[in-house]
């Protein structure tokens, strides 16, 4: 492991925080020894994040065993543990809420990296999948061995070195880990990049990884380089791209110029767009006056020279952060009680599954809810069914999470996301009509 050791002293400063991401197997084991090694030469605080997702009955002893090696070797440990009991596991939920995870401590501690174990396997498996399903440029390069992010650094260290190599390590050096068993099953999609495709590549070339690697660097310079490009042509001015800088462009660089406004919607909020709308977005460069709908009710905009892609807002919208005791559209809202009940004037809920802040707004065309163990319905359909006048439905507060989610209509029905008074949950939230 020298070439990872001197990575990893090459691009951590002295006297730095570090969160390390460990999940117990052998990738992050490996991953915490080596810093371990590093810890006192360069004057690093350490501090391992671990997730328990719960999922398997030796989770908690997994949990267990990295919290042991981490205090037997005079590390923090950190420990986030996740209910899915009432909710259905999902691999995209659960990479959020470990990284939110990650990101809370980075603030606890006022950390400048975040280190994480993926590996020159999960580089090829990464950019094989998304060459299937269909990417851009940015999603071909896979994961980079450094993203440069505004508070802190990320480093993945391990991309130079193979599955093989880190067992073999861990071995040499007695370093403890656990296997999961679910990554020998073949119903996820990973799983059969891993024991179909890459063991063919491998026998091709024992060291395919670093070909894979190099492929994901030199995409990496052209993306960067593009980027650029567009950054000193001064397309995309206060979030707007100004059509007749750009009209004259390549569809390539229309298409990159529209992918970085959806990038920088996506930091606050859900949305994504398919292939049938980008075209339909670089269509529109050359319609002024026209708009065309798109996901989350966000819709693409030709106006007064600019091309635009804005949330869609009734007349009256109206927004408001929930994170206190306040009034909002004639209700009365009492942010962390000490004490609730069964009502649809009250609700329970666990911040493990959803995204903060917490919003009030009046309602969207097309809203819709998750109804706790009924189903998804319209918003709409639930105000006709409780005889809501059609003068009140856009002057109706709505509870959403940061990523839109809707979570409550108060007084009338709780989502999915409410919990069981019996369960787990860290806030209250009541109403009552004013």
């Amino acid at each position: 492991m020298k070439r990872e050791l001197e990575f990893l002293e090459a691009n951590i400063t002295d006297n730095s925080k570090v969160i390390i991401a460990c999940s117990g197997g052998p990738d992050s084991m490996c991953l915490l020894n080596l810093l371990i090694k590093l810890k006192n030469k360069k004057n690093l605080e350490l501090i391992v994040a671990h997730v328990n997702h719960k999922l398997r009955t030796v989770s908690d002893e997994e949990a267990k065993m990295v919290e042991n090696y981490a205090i037997q070797n005079n590390v923090v440990f950190e420990l986030k543990e996740l209910d899915y009991q009432n909710t259905k596991f999902s691999e995209d939920d659960a990479h959020r809420k470990r990284y939110g995870f990650f990101k809370s401590l980075i603030k606890k501690y006022k950390a400048q990296y975040l280190i994480t174990a993926h590996h020159g396997d999960d580089l090829i498996e990464t950019i094989l999948m998304r060459i299937a399903r269909g990417s851009n440029l940015n999603g071909y390069i896979g994961i980079k061995q450094i993203t440069k992010n505004k508070d802190y650094i990320t480093l993945r260290p391990l991309l130079i070195t193979t599955k093989d190599e880190i067992i073999k390590y861990n071995k040499s050096e007695f370093v403890p880990y656990v296997i999961d068993e679910s990554n020998d099953s073949l119903k996820y999609t990973r799983n059969r990049y891993r024991k179909k495709i890459l063991p063919f590549l491998k026998d091709e070339d024992k060291l395919i990884h670093l070909k894979y690697l190099k492929f994901s660097e030199e995409l990496e310079e052209y993306d960067n380089f593009v980027n650029n490009y567009i950054k000193e042509k001064e397309f995309i001015v206060d979030n707007q791209i100004v059509i007749n800088k750009i009209i004259d462009e390549s569809v390539f660089i229309k298409r990159k110029t529209i992918e970085l406004i959806v990038k920088s919607i996506q930091a606050n909020d859900y949305f994504n767009i398919s292939d049938k709308q980008m075209n339909e977005l670089i269509k529109l460069i050359y319609n002024s006056n026209k708009s065309i709908d798109l996901n989350n009710n966000y819709i693409g905009l030709n106006e007064y020279g600019y091309l635009k892609i804005i949330k869609k807002h009734n007349k009256e919208y109206q927004e408001i952060i929930l994170d206190k005791n306040l009034e909002f559209l004639g209700f009365n809202f009492y942010y962390n009680c000490n004490e609730g009940n069964n009502s649809n004037n009250c609700i329970y809920l666990s911040f493990d599954e959803i995204a903060l802040p917490l919003k009030l707004r009046t309602r969207l065309n097309g809203d819709k809810i998750q109804v706790l163990n009924l189903g998804t319905k319209k918003v709409n359909d639930i105000f006709i069914d409780n005889k809501i006048n059609k003068e009140i439905r856009d002057k109706f507060p709505v509870l959403v999470d940061a990523n839109n989610n809707i979570i409550w209509l108060p007084s009338l029905k709780k989502s999915q996301f409410c919990k069981d008074k019996s369960k787990k949950y860290d806030i209250i939230i009541k109403c009552e009509a004013r």
